[in-house]
């Protein structure tokens, strides 16, 4: 084997980018749980001391992670004053927390698949799945931080008003569901934009419509919102005016069957929308920084959770807009495009 030094040089230093990237999973965590980014936004430009004097931490624990901060490009560092900072960029990274580029929960969801990934491990020797409720516990709180920005800045403002029609039956008084709704996050932003309209969240994870009812009563709107366990093939109640599947369809393994039940359940002239994670329909469409998380993502958490479901289609997250047609187009709808898109997802609208 004849080796080239330069390509092997090269190599090696993306190696070091990603270790140093790995290695920094632990300390954002930190800087998040000891609140230094939200200390650095509110003060500005700080030494070790005024931070630590702020956060009411130790000042050497505090130089070093500021060092590794700064050596990351995740803080500005001054060398003439020794000061420490928060670019605007950073900050809505890291500090700010309703943000639609708000990282946290995404290095939060990195520690809950290391959790998970012995199980999964096992899995490629056996071929079966590995159940939404057997992952890390901490992975459910994860998923739902990561999501919650991008949701809490397009599904009201960009992705409903996308659809044919659905905003003025949002407005005048809708019946809506909210199918695999996790932790309620998505379900909970539409109760409180349009509270004429009846929503109920679905989710097939006990522990997550436990958490989503909380999260209703936190923020008031139990009135016009419930959450029910229920399988995306089998939830009840028909008529409804709009149906929502957010980053979950290729989650499931049936989802022929999920989008067969979906359309019974839709009245006449419902909406199906569905939000899934952008990719292209071929592998070397994904070979790409947004390909690779999601891939590692999907291999972690999404195909091992279809596996373990009835049928396991296993679709994967980079399932590619064509075969998601192909899927929705199975279970009866006639009608689908391409409503909205964003650097993350595609929001698909299908009518029957």
């Amino acid at each position: 084997m004849q080796v080239n030094e330069a390509k092997l040089h090269e190599f090696v230093g993306k190696m070091l980018l990603d270790l140093g990237g790995a290695f920094s999973i632990a300390l954002v965590r930190m800087g998040n749980e000891l609140g230094f980014y939200k200390a650095l936004l509110a003060a500005g430009p700080s030494t070790a001391q005024e931070l630590a004097t702020h956060t009411q931490t130790a000042e050497r624990y505090v130089r070093e992670w500021l060092a590794h901060q700064a050596a990351s490009g995740y803080l500005l560092y001054h060398a003439d004053t020794t000061q420490f900072e928060l670019s605007p960029e950073q900050a809505m990274v890291f500090a700010i927390d309703d943000s639609p580029v708000n990282m946290l929960g995404a290095f939060e969801l990195a520690v809950a698949n290391l959790e998970s990934a012995p199980k999964v491990q096992q899995a490629f020797h056996t071929g079966e799945g590995v159940s939404w409720g057997d992952h890390s516990n901490c992975l459910f709180c994860a998923v739902e931080k990561f999501f919650r920005p991008n949701y809490k800045n397009n599904i009201v403002d960009q992705w409903l008003p996308a659809l044919d029609g659905v905003l003025t039956k949002l407005e005048r008084g809708a019946r809506v569901a909210d199918v695999g709704c996790g932790h309620g996050v998505s379900t909970v932003f539409m109760a409180a934009a349009f509270p004429n309209s009846e929503f109920v969240g679905f989710d097939f994870h006990a522990g997550s419509i436990a958490h989503a009812r909380d999260l209703a009563r936190e923020n008031g709107v139990e009135a016009n919102v419930r959450f029910e366990a229920g399988l995306a093939k089998s939830f009840p109640g028909t008529g409804y005016d709009l149906i929502c599947m957010f980053d979950c369809l290729h989650d499931m393994g049936d989802p022929v069957g999920a989008a067969k039940h979906i359309r019974e359940a839709l009245a006449p002239d419902g909406t199906l929308m569905v939000v899934e994670p952008m990719a292209g329909d071929r592998l070397e469409d994904n070979l790409n920084p947004l390909g690779r998380l999601s891939y590692a993502a999907s291999t972690l958490i999404c195909v091992p959770t279809s596996l373990a479901q009835e049928v396991g289609l296993a679709l994967g997250a980079q399932a590619g807009e064509a075969r998601l047609r192909e899927v929705i187009a199975a279970g009866g709808f006639s009608s689908i495009r391409r409503a909205a898109e964003t650097p993350f997802n595609m929001i698909l609208e299908a009518r029957p």
